[in-house]
């Protein structure tokens, strides 16, 4: 149900063209004006942002709810609350690790009816890849699917098999020009075995997966998408010394883009400590001149986005064994506080607020072909809307959090950045606080 007319301004609006002051005006759920601050208001209900800055919702292509086979992990009613609580609008779902995973026809009307009435923001999904499912591909794109992902790597769940060079190739012949190709970039013949034990140095888990892994993946797949023209999107970089590889396939034309994760950003290996494992993820956090790197990587543009790579358990997979590095989970959950992080550790280092707008709204959106409604504060796009303090600070609270489980890796460290209100399609979905019922819509690609 659309919302009546609405008002939205502010001094810090974040616009295509930079940040300004400026009047936004809603109709019908979408944004049908973009005015001056001072324009005459009417009698619409006026929201007045005053100094917080009012920036298109985020648009975050890399969450995994879990949702049906593992809600206890997480769902979609927790996951799109804790999303509208991060200032996100619109997730994208990966295809593990449900059960079934979503890498068939049958499995995606289960996702979509496991999802149907209980989403705060706009859904969509991701398909997979996987061994012996080529005939799907069609089907699932027709179906609804946004794209494709697939695992060069085992995933760590046995619904999402990884992929091998002549089916994967084959896979991507078959979506070439139609649909991107998100990839787990990593190379198994360079990934070294290591024997858990309780409080496990974090150095023997990063070294069990080198920067060399993601090299080479990623030399793989910039091959086949020249070889195929299909397009290629690499998930959750970390490797810094991957970064030249990558702007030379760019330079030369190959359709490539690129993801990192506000952890990457945010922490380095060395602060991490043993027997840490709510860290642990897949690529491993590096070292600080790899996270210096993907700073780079992002202000020259070789990076085209950050995403959350939200990907929670309950607590005793992560806590596994007092600290067994092996047996512990791979993955952080990190959906509501993805916008404080990045803002975080980006204004330290001289990036404004138009860079996380860049990073987290416009370049996803175009991931996932909903830049046409999507992604950014424009005439005829959703009213999908986030008014957050960038000056306020907030000290993280595991329990606070909206998702399933409130173990987060960041408990305890001061955040800045300050989610005030979050609307989607012209509606207040999150104030300060208090929700409103589940109106999200599930989304398909337009032609």
């Amino acid at each position: 149900m659309n919302e009546p007319k609405l008002v939205i301004r502010g001094r810090r609006v974040a616009l295509p063209d930079g940040i300004r002051a400026a009047t936004v005006r809603i109709d019908a759920g979408a944004i049908e004006s973009v005015d001056n601050y001072d324009a005459e208001l009417g009698e619409t209900k006026v929201i007045d942002a005053g100094d917080c800055v009012v920036m298109s919702g985020i648009v975050d292509t890399h969450v995994h709810v879990n949702e049906p086979g593992r809600a206890d992990w997480e769902g979609f009613e927790s996951a799109t609350r804790a999303a509208a609580a991060g200032g996100v609008t619109t997730i994208v779902d990966m295809p593990l690790n449900s059960i079934p995973a979503t890498t068939t026809i049958a499995a995606l009307r289960e996702k979509i009816a496991a999802a149907r009435g209980k989403c705060v923001v706009d859904v969509g999904f991701w398909g997979g890849v996987v061994p012996g499912n080529e005939d799907q591909l069609e089907p699932l794109l027709e179906a609804g699917a946004l794209g494709f992902k697939a695992f060069l790597v085992p995933s760590g769940v046995a619904e999402f098999e990884a992929i091998g060079d002549a089916e994967l190739g084959r896979a991507m012949e078959r979506l070439a020009r139609r649909a991107v190709l998100l990839v787990h970039a990593e190379h198994e013949p360079a990934l070294t075995a290591i024997e858990g034990r309780s409080r496990q140095p974090y150095d023997e888990y990063l070294a069990s997966r080198p920067p060399v892994c993601e090299e080479r993946a990623i030399e793989r797949m910039i091959d086949l998408s020249r070889a195929t023209a299909c397009r290629v999107h690499i998930v959750h970089l970390a490797s810094g010394t991957a970064i030249d590889a990558i702007r030379a396939a760019k330079q030369e034309g190959i359709p490539l883009t690129v993801e990192t994760c506000p952890h990457y950003l945010m922490v380095a290996a060395d602060e991490i400590e043993d027997g840490d494992t709510a860290w642990k993820c897949a690529p491993p956090i590096r070292e600080i001149v790899h996270r210096e790197a993907l700073w780079g990587g992002l202000a020259d543009g070789t990076i085209d986005l950050v995403a959350s790579d939200h990907s929670p358990c309950p607590p005793d997979l992560k806590q596994s064994a007092d600290g067994n590095f092996v047996t512990a989970w791979g993955g952080i959950a990190s959906l509501e506080l993805s916008l404080a992080v990045v803002w975080t550790a980006a204004h330290s280092r001289g990036f404004d607020v138009a860079a996380i707008a860049q990073w987290m709204c416009d370049q996803p959106a175009r991931l996932a072909s909903l830049d046409d409604r999507k992604g950014a504060i424009a005439v005829g796009r959703d009213a999908d809307l986030v008014i957050w303090d960038p000056d306020r600070t907030f000290k993280v609270d595991g329990e606070k959090l909206h998702q399933r489980h409130g173990l987060t890796p960041y408990q305890g460290r001061t955040l800045h950045g300050v989610v005030e209100q979050t609307y989607v399609r012209g509606r207040c979905v999150y104030d300060n606080g208090d929700f409103a019922a589940p109106s999200g819509v599930l989304l398909e690609p337009r032609e």
